[in-house]
């Protein structure tokens, strides 16, 4: 028994060995951590770019979605009977006012002027001589030479021709808007859509549709605030006209198109809540079609001192948002903040830092609460540009 004994606690012995040694070795580690030796150099300090908290004056937005619309579109119809001779520009032109678009072949309205022009002519010819007959009856009637009778006959043949002489006046006004119509021209400057019709058909006047064209500058963007929006607009749109921005894309292709609040309608909807509203944007490239849907800008005013930090230095955990700030002593402190409106990379802080501090904008997952850091001056903030939050 006492062999075996002593064999049992040679082996636990072998076993625990091990643990104890690693044990010993650990608490010297710890002891090095705590106290370094003398001579040696002390661990540096995490190096954190950081820039300071900007306070400027920036715009108020409020944003909405919008489509666009067309403000003028018109469907062209021919107003004369005949064969469609010539379309004079290709499918999805842009327009002037003016230009020629289609031909209707105009022979046949030419000759109907022709023939009322020379029909005036005839009738001209019989008033000089019916009114120089009534003339001579006149003086010969002074005389007895001619009856009563005789005189208001060539007065009332003078009449006659020229009640006719003005119905060929009225004939030639009427051949001359026919064959005026034969020609079908742009009613404003736009673009067209795909033809419906082609050379050589029969245009008929009981509606045969030709083609459409759309007004594309400037252009409606139509969008539908809440009417608790409603005061807010109505008081600064009673100072001066809202500046109205269209944007379209996102990112770096996002494009800005510029304008103004024209139009409030004059009810809220009852089932929605919001109320039509119109803004006038200028196209001039005819990039913006009608049907887009487009982010729509209201910029009501501007408000100053508002302060501003990059939005990279923006942290979020459970409790909120947050910013790392440096503080004494090159220190970091977490400070929980409340957000306003973004612009561009900026960001705006309504609560939770103040002008002049110091926020860190990068190494954020290693800075932690009363860590000591080394900073260093971040690249040049940008300014201020307008971003889609609402002010």
């Amino acid at each position: 028994m006492s062999r075996l004994r002593a064999g049992v606690l040679l082996a636990a012995g072998l076993l625990l060995a091990p643990l104890v040694l690693f044990f010993a070795l650990r608490g010297g580690e710890t002891g090095k951590a705590a106290a370094p030796p003398a001579g040696g150099s002390p661990v540096a300090a995490l190096r954190v770019p950081v820039t300071q908290v900007l306070r400027k004056t920036v715009p108020v937005y409020l944003d909405y979605v919008g489509t666009t619309d067309a403000i003028r579109s018109v469907t062209l119809q021919a107003q004369v009977t005949g064969y469609l001779l010539q379309a004079a520009v290709s499918d999805g032109a842009d327009v002037s006012k003016g230009d020629l678009l289609y031909q209707i072949d105009p022979r046949s309205y030419q000759a109907a002027l022709d023939q009322a022009t020379a029909q005036a002519q005839k009738d001209t010819a019989a008033l000089e001589y019916a009114e120089a007959n009534r003339h001579r009856n006149y003086s010969l009637s002074k005389t007895g030479d001619v009856s009563i009778d005789a005189l208001q006959q060539a007065t009332s043949t003078e009449d006659q021709y020229r009640a006719a002489l003005a119905a060929d006046h009225a004939a030639i006004e009427t051949a001359q808007l026919n064959l005026g119509y034969t020609e079908i021209r742009a009613p404003f400057a736009g673009r067209l859509s795909l033809a419906q019709v082609h050379e050589g058909a029969l245009i008929t006047t009981a509606g045969t549709a030709l083609n459409t064209l759309v007004q594309l500058d400037p252009i409606y963007a139509t969008f539908n605030p809440p009417d608790t929006d409603l005061p807010e607009i109505q008081q600064y749109q009673a100072k001066d006209p809202i500046p109205a921005d269209v944007i379209v894309g996102s990112g770096a292709t996002a494009r800005t198109y510029h304008g103004k609040l024209t139009f409030l309608d004059n009810s809220v909807g009852r089932s929605t809540g919001t109320i039509t509203t119109r803004a006038t944007i200028d196209n001039p490239d005819h990039t913006l079609l009608p049907g887009q849907f487009v982010h729509v800008r209201l910029h009501i005013t501007d408000q100053p001192d508002t302060l501003l930090v990059p939005q990279a230095a923006v942290g979020s955990s459970q409790l909120g948002k947050y910013l790392f700030v440096v503080g004494k002593d090159n220190k970091i402190e977490q400070r929980y903040v409340t957000l306003g409106a973004d612009y561009g990379t900026l960001v705006a802080v309504n609560k939770g830092v103040t002008n002049g501090q110091r926020v860190a904008t990068g190494n954020l997952l290693q800075l932690g609460p009363g860590m000591q850091v080394s900073p260093v001056e971040a690249a040049s903030t940008p300014a201020a540009s307008p971003g889609r939050g609402s002010g």
